[in-house]
């Protein structure tokens, strides 16, 4: 994936006077002086240029990677390096057609991983389209339009409705300006900005126009910082860090055993028989190259990426698309899920509630009037809601707005002119309550009643617009009401938070808004109340990727966090991860880009911008978060299905390689050919694949890879199937040296025998399968799904008929095939009874580990529940 790079030097992006200056919050004149402008001229050309030079495009610049390292990357690690290993070791010995095979697999696992790359990338692409392509810049006395990329700290620059800001600003000059920046800080509204205020990179101008001084521009603006985040941000899969330790498990193994191989048959030529030669070599080397062989899963990465593949496409089947397969397996060990509030866990529809009124007759009176203090065709969020919670729109459409005075952050109100339908001129005005008070001039009872009503309203997080009428044309004014506003939980967000926690998943809110409407929300949800503000728990300038421990103790305990920056979702998601937790991450901004690919599972939710989608793993097609517990369910049935494979390969490969090492050294036989183990691996691991669509219980709390229990559960098992393996290879030998007894069971040569050995691992591998497949008896529920049971019977007569009519093995007997049947058959029980056991006594340990732990943090616990 291409790393990015924003163009900057050193130095700081703002030419400062004096250095402790604070561009974003020194006065104006200090701030203009600092940067060496004039407000009424601008910067000179030259100057620009000169600053251009110094500072670097206003722009985020990607830095490719070479192809090759981009390529190579896709062939390296310990499963890749073994598969290669393979490839190379079908080369050596002239079988070409397994080379063609493997090599085939290889490309496979590749192409996926290229591709998911490929989709990470577009978070970055997707945040270089938020960006200004082009400004207007006061240069040289002169306004200009000028590439956006070439602005520098100390241009002025106007902005003005439908705009996208171009730089961080300070606001110097013009009458207000409302700004849409909900998709970089979260705020549910557009703010309103005067002279003296900061506007963001990529925010958009909804109203009004002002002019402004770049104070920062490429990496150092508040666009950039979220850029470079997402840049740094991303975690390793915890299914590649498996796939890595399983590779590294069998290499450790498969090099004792060749050691311990290559020492036998060295001491035994040289020492005992003393007659060391080429040919001697070569067996040796030949005998490594065949362990190697049957040491290497080589399809086990192509069976994780198919099984979490039809996953990914039972998930699009509930309006979630997945865009990069791990997040599957991630979800299914989940244990916190941050969400953001606005249009996830609310609806996004500024409410009115229940009207508390003054001299209004009715609550209808008093929103008739605010609606005629609106105008509609503006799209104001407020206006837009106050004329939807009017019942009857007729009463609108009767009356005629002849004047109307839109709100500016001076006045802090709306006023209209209106002739209704008997003719009758009347003025209404709406906005914030002490301003209505002021110009309505009620009694001091009045007034302290509304400043009672909206501090409790503050409380619940609810917004409050006063509303009063004139009847002479402004001279007098009456106190209609006071208007609460809010955003509405969404109707199912509560049962999906409750159903989440019922999975062991804590929902933590993570929003821009005040602290108050998230507690009021969190409140309505069920959800806890602890809602730390960014700022009491963010030092400033403190390092997102180092949070110190007792900011990351402080971020466990709380249930969720008020207006939060992009460094400070980032920051919770790696302090939660570092505290090692699996995160899962909802958001719909560029302010959520960051946190989303940072997280194990980063969810964009529906209607969410390129960016955001673009950084996330999962993305919601469906509003809300109800498709969340699905995606838990359906990653936790898939985990259950890979490990359930995972701890069936690695017995499976241990039995194989033990038996080739254990009877060469005792033996001096060889049990399996080359040939043997290649077709033995396709039969054994090609109708694996369809595990994908196995039925599978599903875990009541989050899962996630155990793999000192994993391992030590597949050594347990593979050491039984050793057992089992090595038991019928001395039954055959000794039926061997004994020819009174090969016509009674069909085996008269050594041939014979490596076909029944054969037959016996392809067996016994299948019915292996269903042993590991759930940690109960392998006969009670729930059973095997059709497809994995087809694929399995399909390869057992397909093998049978091999073994009978000798296709690239010796043939043998019906009825030596039914001994070999009835053998694996018995041990299924005894692998069966060996897991349980084997299960129980992890569980044991487990419980103690836990048990021991919580006396060790009880007091850090108690201390975190006061």
């Amino acid at each position: 994936m291409p790393t990015l790079a924003l163009q900057s030097t050193d130095s700081p992006s703002v030419v400062m006077a004096n250095p402790a200056d604070d561009l974003e919050k020194a006065p104006i004149e200090n701030v203009l002086t600092a940067l060496g402008v004039q407000s009424s001229r601008g910067l000179s050309s030259a100057e620009a240029q000169k600053r251009l030079a110094q500072y670097g495009p206003n722009a985020i610049v990607d830095k490719e990677p070479s192809l090759a390292r981009r390529v190579l990357k896709y062939f390296t690690g310990p499963i890749a390096y073994m598969i290669e290993a393979a490839a190379i070791v079908s080369a050596i010995i002239g079988h070409w057609d397994d080379f063609t095979i493997i090599g085939g697999l290889l490309i496979f696992n590749a192409g996926l991983e290229f591709w998911q790359d490929h989709k990470a990338s577009n978070a970055l692409a997707a945040l270089k389209k938020g960006l200004a392509p082009k400004a207007t810049a006061l240069r040289d006395g002169k306004w200009q339009t000028v590439q956006a990329a070439t602005l520098v700290p100390g241009d002025v620059v106007n902005v003005r409705l439908g705009i996208i800001v171009p730089a961080d600003l300070r606001l110097i000059g013009g009458d207000y300006a409302s700004i849409d920046q909900a998709a970089l800080t979260g705020e549910s509204l557009p703010v309103t900005k005067k002279v003296g205020d900061e506007a963001y990179s990529g925010s958009v101008v909804k109203q009004g126009e002002m002019q402004g001084v770049v104070i920062a521009t490429g990496a150092n603006t508040f666009f950039g910082r979220t850029a470079q985040l997402v840049a740094r941000a991303g975690a390793i899969s915890h299914a590649q860090k498996a796939m890595f330790e399983i590779g590294n498990f069998l290499i450790v193994v498969a090099v004792t055993l060749a050691l311990i191989m290559i020492s036998v048959r060295v001491y035994h030529d040289i020492v005992i028989a003393d007659d060391w030669g080429l040919a001697d070599a070569l067996r040796i080397l030949q005998f490594v190259l065949v362990l190697l062989a049957a040491s290497i899963p080589v399809a086990m990465p192509a069976v994780f990426s198919i099984t979490m593949a039809l996953g990914a496409l039972a998930l699009s089947k509930e309006k979630a698309i997945v865009s990069k397969l791990s997040a599957i397996e991630e979800m299914a060990g989940v244990d916190i899920l941050c969400s953001d509030k606005t249009g996830t866990l609310t609806k996004n529809q500024l409410t009115l509630g229940e009207p508390i009124l003054f001299s209004a007759s009715d609550g209808q009176d008093c929103i008739l009037a605010a609606a005629l203090a609106s105008k509609i065709e503006d799209a104001d969020a407020i206006d837009t809601a106050v004329i939807g919670a009017l019942r009857d729109q007729r009463r609108l459409k009767s009356c005629r707005q002849v004047k109307f005075v839109p709100f500016d952050p001076v006045t802090k109100r709306t006023e209209a002119t209106i002739v209704d339908g008997q003719g009758k001129t009347l003025v209404v005005t709406k906005g914030a309550p002490q301003v209505i008070v002021e110009v309505a001039s009620p009694s001091a009872d009045i007034v302290q009643q509304v400043k009672r009503t909206v501090d409790e309203l503050a409380a619940k997080g609810s917004r409050a617009l006063g509303v009063a009428r004139s009847e002479d044309g402004g001279k007098s004014w009456s106190l209609l009401g006071i208007l609460p506003m809010f955003d509405p939980p969404r109707d199912d967000s509560k049962a999906t938070i409750d159903l989440a926690n019922a999975k062991g998943v804590r929902v933590k809110m993570v929003t821009g808004d005040d602290t108050a409407i998230a507690i009021e929300t969190a409140r309505q949800l069920g959800m806890g109340t602890h809602i730390i503000p960014a700022a009491d728990a963010f030092p400033k300038n403190m390092d997102p990727n180092n949070v110190p421990p007792d900011i990351a103790a402080a971020i466990e305990r709380a249930d969720g966090f008020a207006r939060v920056f992009p460094e400070h979702k980032y920051a919770i998601v790696k302090a939660l991860q570092a505290r090692g937790h699996l995160v899962a991450m909802t958001g719909d901004g560029v302010n959520d880009a960051p946190a989303l690919k940072q997280a194990d599972c980063g969810t964009a939710v529906s209607g969410a911008t390129d960016a955001a989608r673009g950084a996330a793993a999962l993305i919601l097609t469906a509003p809300g978060l109800s498709v969340i517990n699905n995606a838990i369910d359906e990653a936790r049935r898939i985990f259950g299905r890979i490990t359930s494979y995972t701890i069936y390969r690695v017995a499976l490969t241990m039995d194989i390689m033990f038996l080739v090492v254990l009877s060469t050294i005792f033996l001096d036989f060889a049990p399996l050919t080359a040939v043997m183990i290649v077709i033995m691996s396709l039969l054994d691991d090609v109708p694996i694949m369809t595990i994908a669509y196995d039925n599978t219980a599903v875990s009541e709390k989050p899962i996630r890879w155990q793999m000192p229990r994993l391992l030590g559960v597949a050594a347990v098992l593979g050491l039984f199937s050793i057992i089992e393996s090595f038991g019928l290879l001395l039954i055959g030998t000794r039926v061997l040296s004994h020819p009174h007894l090969q016509p009674y069971f069909g085996v008269a040569t050594a041939g014979q025998l490596q076909t029944i050995l054969f037959l016996q691992l392809v067996v016994g591998g299948h019915l292996l399968l269903f042993v590991t497949r759930t940690e109960r008896w392998f006969f009670t529920p729930p059973f095997p799904a059709m497809p994995l049971i087809g694929a399995i019977v399909a390869t057992q007569l397909l093998a049978m008929l091999m073994c009978r009519f000798g296709w690239l093995v010796p043939a043998i007997s019906w009825s030596l095939i039914g001994w070999v049947w009835a053998y694996s058959l018995a041990w299924m029980f005894v692998l069966g009874g060996v897991r349980l056991i084997t299960e129980r006594f992890a569980s044991y340990r487990t419980s103690r580990q836990v048990s021991s732990a919580s006396i060790v943090n009880q007091p850090l616990r108690s201390h975190a529940a006061a």
